[in-house]
């Protein structure tokens, strides 16, 4: 069964860190609407006053976050001694579990270029206060497969064509997928009944129903219901570029506040009064 479009809600421009202008296109309404997934952040622009004051430091608990660069830099570091550099092409998946305090600051190109996405995906209870880890995936990492329809994918989690992404042991079992339909192709691709599945255009124009459907374009969220897959096609004679994510749902409370995700409001007041005592972070040294 196809999986048939919900909804089409177009990105908002949101200022985030320490003044941060980017476009939220997962992360206004009640955060069950997404499970397992909270918020997803498209911080393209060619503008350095955009993003260079970027996300001092900060905590997190409870979630992770997956950082995905297709130009410039973010370099980051945290509380455990980790630092890096996340370039075009790589991915970081970072998973906060106990806790964690971190920066991440954009870094354009030459032309002031930073374009890149961020997810973030909820733990969890039983998860939530594991050890912080991260997983560090160079370009040069991730698979790159053209499907029998034409689509060009790159495989950061997830299995297309027999391929196998490199990020393999997350507990909610996402796909992450950047496709690429040229004109004329399509893509359809299995999923499992009762995920959650959303694509995020970014590039040319797509058709993710029936024909009728007018094509949807760049900064679009394309919410589909249930299925056992998924077809798209480019539209209007151009080519079309996605996100393609579909996790699945952990059914639990969720008590949100800003960097930390729990289950309770009591743990949420519990995280806060650590920060406070200095006491948040429950590693020592890097995982």
């Amino acid at each position: 069964m196809r999986r048939p479009v919900q909804r089409i809600v177009k990105s908002s421009q949101v200022m985030e860190g320490a003044g941060v202008h980017l476009h939220r296109a997962i992360g206004f309404e009640a955060p069950e609407r997404h499970d397992p997934f909270l918020l997803l952040d498209d911080f393209r622009s060619d503008l350095p006053d955009d993003y260079r004051r970027g996300f001092p430091w900060h905590p997190h608990r409870g979630m992770e976050t997956i950082t995905y660069v297709l130009r410039g830099e973010v370099e980051h570091g945290d509380s455990l001694g980790n630092r890096g550099v996340i370039g075009p092409g790589d991915v970081q998946w970072m998973s906060a579990g106990s806790g964690i305090i971190h920066q991440e600051m954009p870094k354009g190109e030459a032309s002031g270029a930073m374009y890149g996405f961020q997810l973030w995906a909820n733990l969890p209870a039983a998860h939530k206060m594991t050890a912080p880890r991260y997983r560090g995936i160079s370009a040069r990492d991730i698979p790159e497969v053209t499907d029998h329809g034409g689509a060009i994918v790159k495989v950061i989690a997830g299995t297309v064509a027999g391929v196998t992404g490199p990020v393999r042991d997350v507990v909610t079992r996402p796909e992450y997928l950047d496709v690429t339909i040229p004109r004329g192709a399509s893509f359809t691709h299995a999923t499992p009944r009762g995920h959650t599945v959303f694509a995020y255009v970014f590039e040319g124009q797509g058709r993710f129903d029936a024909a009728s459907r007018a094509p949807v374009g760049n900064r679009s969220l394309v919410e589909l219901g249930d299925g056992t897959f998924v077809t798209v096609a480019a539209a209007d004679g151009e080519p079309v570029r996605f996100l393609l994510v579909f996790g699945e749902p952990i059914g639990e409370p969720i008590a949100w506040r800003g960097p930390i995700v729990m289950n309770t409001q009591e743990e949420l007041e519990t995280a806060f009064a650590e920060l406070e005592k200095n006491t948040f972070v429950k590693t020592k040294g890097a995982p």
